[in-house]
């Protein structure tokens, strides 16, 4: 088992000194499940390949088990990589394709028996053995390439977008049975995905990143409720978290409100505590998950008028989608399925007072101390 750590890695693909990946410099720690996310190009696979030694770091130095490896090959690292794509060999049975690894080291054909047996075993893979992967399902296959990468016992498992040529049920399936397997193995995994909702229900921390760039490191329920920048504010959750620009105002220069749909509404005791101290900006971001949009009604002093533009129905509960007079941006409310407008509708609305995120116009930072959880 082994903790991994990169201190200021940097990745360049050209001679002009651009940087796909910035200094960057994380610490994942002896059995941890650690989740890289972001959008597209945003460097995730390519830290997750320099960390497997498939592409070569350009600066900093990236450590396994406290050891530098950057001169080190991918063989000798002793990791596994789960791709996207499986990467199945047509021709060999199942059997064979898990236990190709150990055949590879030249391992005795009964230590590779018995390391497929097991391997088999704990996948549910056994009654598959025999057959070749064009007779399995995706999840099947998928479930392949895990135990591929397990016949060795690495002291990492990397694992790069592997859910994504499934569909929406085998994917929930599959995230089970790689945080279940995770918790078998006691192994450290770090995981990339662009899928914002795998992150949360996998990671024991996860590393959100922007343009090669790290916005956050954290645990899931830190990020969704104190994310350090506007940038993570809006990329974890969904709905995404209503941002706009607005001002704050002041009375006795103390914050007392935020100026919402043209009025003031004021801040809730327990937001404001947390307000840090240097707080001067007017100009701000302020941000509002759906969820705590709350319905109400005109006589309500905290409440906005607004006109439904659109109604998403998920069963259990609404996505209201709406626009307000000062802002051209659609902004949403989650609100309970009875409670659910019709397009057209006017309804009134207002925020939990002490929910809202703010964050500073230039440099789109928090303005509010992070919640003690």
């Amino acid at each position: 088992m082994a903790n991994v750590e990169l201190r200021e890695v940097t990745k360049s693909y050209d001679n002009q000194g651009t940087l796909a990946v910035k200094p960057l410099t994380i610490e994942i720690k002896d059995k941890e499940f650690v989740v890289i996310v972001g959008p597209s190009g945003c460097g995730k696979s390519t830290t997750l390949r320099m960390i497997a030694g498939l592409e070569s770091i350009s600066g900093g130095g990236m450590y396994i088990d406290n050891e530098l490896v950057n001169y080190i090959d991918s063989k000798d690292r002793d990791i596994a990589m789960v791709f996207q794509n499986y990467a199945l060999y047509p021709y060999m049975t199942i059997a064979e394709n898990i236990g190709f690894p150990l055949k590879m080291q030249k391992a005795p054909k009964a230590l590779i028996k018995k390391r497929v047996k097991e391997v088999a075993e704990i996948l549910q893979l056994t009654p598959f053995l025999k057959r070749k992967p064009d007779a399995l399902s995706g999840g099947q296959k998928q479930r392949v390439a895990l135990g591929r990468a397990m016949v060795r016992q690495p002291k990492v498992f990397l694992l790069d977008e592997p859910l994504s040529n499934l569909d929406a049920k085998l994917r929930v399936e599959m995230r089970a049975e790689i945080v279940k397997l995770h918790r078998e193995l006691e192994t450290t995994f770090i995981y990339v995905t662009h899928d914002q909702t795998e992150a949360m229900t996998m990671g024991d921390r996860i590393v959100v990143l922007r343009d090669g760039h790290l916005e956050q490191m954290d645990t899931p329920i830190n990020l969704y409720e104190s994310p350090k920048t506007k940038f993570v504010a809006e990329f974890i959750g969904s709905p995404q978290m209503n941002v706009f620009p607005t001002q704050l105002l002041y009375e006795n220069l103390d914050v007392v409100a935020v100026s919402f749909n043209g009025k003031g509404v004021e801040l809730g005791q327990a937001c404001k505590d947390r307000l840090k101290t240097d707080v001067m900006a007017e100009q701000i971001y302020a941000g509002i998950r759906p969820e705590h949009l709350i319905l109400t009604n005109e006589t309500d002093p905290a409440a906005i008028r607004v006109q439904v533009d659109n109604v998403e129905h998920l069963g259990h509960n609404v996505n209201v989608f709406f626009t307000i007079s000062d802002r051209p941006e659609a902004l949403a409310a989650t609100l309970a399925v009875e409670d659910a407008p019709a397009v057209g509708d006017f309804i009134y609305l207002k925020a939990d007072a002490n929910r809202w995120h703010l964050f500073d116009r230039h440099s789109e930072l928090s303005l509010l101390e992070p919640l003690s959880l």
